[in-house]
Parts: structure tokens; C-alpha cells; sequence
């Protein structure tokens, strides 16, 4: 995967607010800026303003406020050289049922006024495992093989700037991980990628950073590996030789739990306590004469880190 350019961003949002007809704010001030050739992942629930800010930059909702611009673009000023830059796959699949695959693909490269070029159709559809379906109706596809289709339909046109929108809701995993290897296909030929997910584990496969949205007010913006690396919670575990009845004294400092059968001794810390506090743990239980006979230890995932960014905000 190249790197992303992040000299040069190729989506700036600055000060953008939606507030919709009866006083509901949907988005708070969101300020963002996606570096060129990344992959980044929208994270939130149900309700938090991920759909309303996509749909802001592709020109689908007006905001009430701020401005957007791709490539150093408005989107209200070049709204026709913008548009032709992205390409959306919404959640909903909406396409008519009665067309064959190939055809549905090639009218969307037309309606952004591109040339007839079957050739790249066709590149198109064997990427996504579409070619055979070319000739069937949309009607007669599957779930995973329509949702597919919206996405030939949204690379039709060789946008720059991809949105997909929960693309892989209601997809089986099989197929969930085909659509994955879509993706990082297109990340290397240098296509920026922005997704929403419900899927944790989408966002920490796929995503070079992720942003977590909740309450319409982006709460976070962070390099995936840093913000593991930051707020990830992780515990040593040591498998003890001769049970302890209870948690050995002059032990505060740690972070210690003992297990009801007082069997295993569980230290928990940060990164930053990593190196110093595991040494120190280990020197000082063996001073005491506490010996074990394995360890193991256990790092919060994504999802966890999700939930609990959430739930403090709540």
C-alpha cells in the first residue's frame, strides 16, 4: 500500500454543521482533512452523524454551515469537476432491477460524462467477480452480488475519492473478506478510501486511521496504531506456581488481581508503563519468592476502545 500523502490532503472539511428543520443537529463544527491515498474509517452509532457528513461532501445534503473542498475544490464552486472526483457506495441498494450488471455500470461512467470505455468497465467487474454476472439482471443477483454492483457503479466514472457507506452490511463474511481485498486493491492503485463501518474488525484490518463520531461531534481523529498504542488497555497474566491466598502487601503500586482460586496473578497497565512496571513487577515478586510457571497477556481491541470512547461521552 503506498503511503498516504499527507502534505498534500485531498478532502478538507473546515467549521461544517448540519441542523435540520426543527432544531436537531445532526453535525457539530467538524473540522477533517483526509490525506491523499489513505484509508480512513468512520466509526460511531446508529444516529451519530456518519451518513450526514458523507452526504454533505458528495453534495447530497446542503450543510448549514463550513466548507468542503476536494483537491483544493469547492464543492459548491467546481461542483462538476468535484462530483466527478468521488464516487459513493450507499448503504441502500438503489439500481434498477430490470438491467443486466454491464449495463448499469457503463450508464453511471455516462452520467458523469465519460467516454464509452468497455474495456475499464470490464476491469471493473473482474476485479469484483462480476464478469460472469455481465449479462444477468440486477434482479436475479444476491444480496453480497448486488452490493458489489454498487460498488462497479461507484468506480465507474475512476473516481479519486471512494466513500462506501457500511459497504459490507448484510454481506456474509466470505464474501466480507473478498470485499476487503477490493479494497486494499484499490488503496494500492492510489484511490483515497473513506468507509463507515459497523465492523470493528473492518475498520482495524483495513484503516490507516480512524475517526469516531458520536452525537454528531467528531470525537476523535487518530493514526490506528497510535490510538492502540494510546488507549489500548493490556494485562500480564502469570500462572502461579504455589497458589497465594490473597494479593501479596507492599504491592500498591501495581495494578494486581488474583484469581478466586489464587492460581493467577493479573497485572494490568497502559504502554506507557509497559517496559519499567513489568520488570519491576517480576524483580519484586521474585524477591518475595513468588515464582510462576507461565504468562500471557491480553491487548483491548479496537471495539473495546470504541465502546468505551462512546460510552464517556454519553
Amino acid at each position: 500500500m503506498p503511503s498516504p500523502d499527507h502534505a498534500s490532503p485531498i478532502l478538507t472539511v473546515a467549521g461544517v454543521s448540519k441542523t435540520y428543520e426543527g432544531g436537531f443537529q445532526a453535525l457539530k463544527t467538524i473540522d477533517l482533512k483526509i490525506a491523499r491515498g489513505e484509508i480512513f474509517a468512520l466509526l460511531g452509532p446508529n444516529g451519530a452523524g456518519k451518513t450526514t457528513l458523507i452526504s454533505i461532501i458528495c453534495g447530497i445534503v446542503n450543510r448549514s454551515s463550513g466548507t468542503v473542498t476536494v483537491d483544493g475544490r469547492d464543492i459548491d464552486k467546481d461542483y462538476r469537476v468535484v462530483r466527478s472526483m468521488i464516487g459513493l457506495v450507499p448503504q441502500e441498494l438503489t439500481t434498477d432491477a430490470f438491467e443486466s450488471v454491464f449495463d448499469t455500470v457503463s450508464f453511471s461512467r455516462g452520467l458523469f460524462g465519460k467516454k464509452k470505455d468497455p474495456a475499464h468497465i470490464e476491469k471493473v467487474l473482474r476485479d469484483l467477480s462480476l464478469w460472469d454476472k455481465r449479462d444477468n439482471k440486477i434482479m436475479t443477483l444476491s444480496g453480497g452480488m448486488k452490493r458489489r454492483v454498487m460498488i462497479a457503479k461507484a468506480l465507474s466514472h475512476e473516481p479519486q475519492l471512494l466513500f462506501l457507506d457500511e459497504p459490507t452490511a448484510g454481506v456474509d463474511v466470505a464474501l466480507r473478506r473478498d470485499m476487503w481485498e477490493v479494497v486494499r486493491k484499490l488503496s494500492e492503485a492510489g484511490v483515497t478510501i473513506i468507509l463507515t463501518t459497523h465492523y470493528i474488525e473492518e475498520a482495524e484490518m483495513m484503516a490507516d486511521r480512524i475517526g469516531v463520531i458520536s452525537r454528531g461531534q467528531l470525537i476523535l481523529v487518530e493514526d490506528k496504531t497510535e490510538l492502540m498504542r494510546k488507549l489500548g488497555h493490556k494485562e500480564l497474566t502469570l500462572h502461579l506456581m504455589e497458589p497465594l491466598a490473597a494479593l501479596p502487601e507492599g504491592f500498591s503500586d501495581y495494578d494486581l488481581s488474583l484469581s478466586d482460586d489464587g492460581a493467577m496473578l493479573t497485572y494490568s497497565y497502559d504502554t506507557k508503563a509497559e517496559r519499567t512496571g513489568i520488570a519491576s513487577l517480576i524483580r519484586r515478586l521474585a524477591e518475595d519468592g513468588i515464582r510462576f510457571r507461565d504468562l500471557s497477556t491480553k491487548q483491548s481491541t479496537l471495539e473495546e476502545i470504541f465502546v468505551n470512547l462512546v460510552e464517556d461521552r454519553s
